[in-house]
């Protein structure tokens, strides 16, 4: 199964047009953007996913987008706004995961970025894995993206299995995001098949979200889901 998760979301109105939809990570993001987001309004975010979770309903994972934070930022953050996992969007080292997975029990998930032009720091599966392995055992899941993050453009997607194959030893999710949309997610997932897919401009409308691109966006991930288990 891929998961779906929809990033950069800011307004409660947004958020509870698509918590009906199959969706399985709802992203903050807390990083300087245009989508970015206050632990104060992500709070009352939050606040409406706990309440239908505590009413029994199915409702998404929350996920906070952090830049090279400090662990007192965290600390600050998930006072205010309590997140399911933790994702670190920047140079954050092993060590740091691991403490923030002991510190404030969350999952942590570190993103690695692809440059567009397909270069990456290893073009080979044993040097993806030599640069990853610092990280076993200190991440609960990974996810890839274009270089700068935030730009809607798709990185070299044949960077993908070199990663996908350390993902799979260490079993944990590897979920793709950059420049994902509508129109393009069924070729990633045919050809790829990742565990996760992440979208955020890509389901946008003049950069404000739009529920029919989100609904869009999901049920074709969910279709292409249906027919491979045909």
């Amino acid at each position: 199964m891929t998961t779906v998760k929809i990033c950069g979301l800011k307004d409660a109105e947004t958020l509870s047009a698509i918590l009906h939809l199959p969706i399985d990570h709802i992203g903050f993001l807390f990083a300087k953007s245009k989508r970015q987001v206050t632990p104060k309004q992500a709070g009352e975010l939050t606040r409406l996913v706990r309440e239908r979770r505590e009413r029994g309903q199915a409702v998404p994972f929350t996920v906070g987008v952090f830049v090279n934070p400090t662990l007192e930022q965290l600390e600050e953050t998930l006072r205010d706004a309590p997140l399911d996992i933790v994702q670190l969007h920047g140079s954050e080292s092993p060590d740091f995961c691991r403490r923030v997975k002991e510190a404030f029990g969350v999952r942590v998930y570190r993103v690695f970025s692809v440059t567009g032009d397909g270069s990456s720091g290893g073009d080979a599966e044993a040097e993806a894995a030599l640069a990853l392995e610092p990280y076993a055992g200190r991440i609960d899941g990974m996810l890839l993206d274009t270089a700068g993050g935030g730009t809607g453009v798709a990185f070299d997607w044949s960077r993908i299995p070199a990663y996908q194959a350390w993902a799979r030893r260490q079993g944990i999710p590897l979920l793709v995001a950059g420049g994902l949309n509508p129109d393009n997610i069924a070729s990633l997932i045919e050809a790829y098949g990742p565990d996760g897919v992440d979208v955020s401009s890509g389901v946008e409308t003049d950069g404000t979200k739009d529920v029919g691109k989100i609904t869009a966006f999901v049920e074709r991930v969910k279709r292409h889901e249906s027919h491979a288990s045909a």
